[in-house]
């Protein structure tokens, strides 16, 4: 009996812990969980690679190995949470991946200041870009 309450009470602090840690304008919440990378939870969650980094500076170093199992992140800032993505294919441009995606390539850069606007040369495969419509980067 003793042991059930200890765990009961171990989880309700946990869950305390991991509810205080969220950010307050958060639009939606992840928890990592093993195995997780950056980019597999932007790619399951629709969520560009930029905004996981951003809105979790203070979680998630610049490479992005350094997430913890149990971790709260936030997935977007409310009424900046772009949640229509694409996945880089190798091959890809940035005047490809706008074509595909209905938008023209200023709007695409406007939500992905990660990406080097001159050349677009640093977009990778597998990084999960921005490809709203409209500008959700402020």
């Amino acid at each position: 009996m003793t042991f059930i309450f200890i765990f009961k009470f171990i989880a309700l602090v946990s869950l305390a812990t991991l509810v205080v840690s969220q950010e307050p304008n958060c639009a939606r919440n992840y928890t990592v969980m093993p195995g997780d990378v950056c980019n597999s939870i932007c790619a399951t969650h629709n969520v560009s690679t930029f905004q996981l980094a951003h809105v979790n500076a203070d979680k998630i170093d610049a490479a992005c190995d350094n997430l913890a199992v149990g971790e709260a992140l936030c997935l977007g800032i409310i009424g900046q949470d772009c949640n229509i993505t694409t996945v880089v294919n190798l091959g890809d441009t940035c005047d490809t991946i706008a074509i595909n995606a209905g938008i023209n390539t200023t709007l695409l850069l406007q939500n992905n200041p990660n990406i080097n606007s001159s050349t677009c040369a640093n977009i990778i495969a597998g990084e999960v870009l921005c490809t709203a419509d409209q500008v959700f980067v402020m």
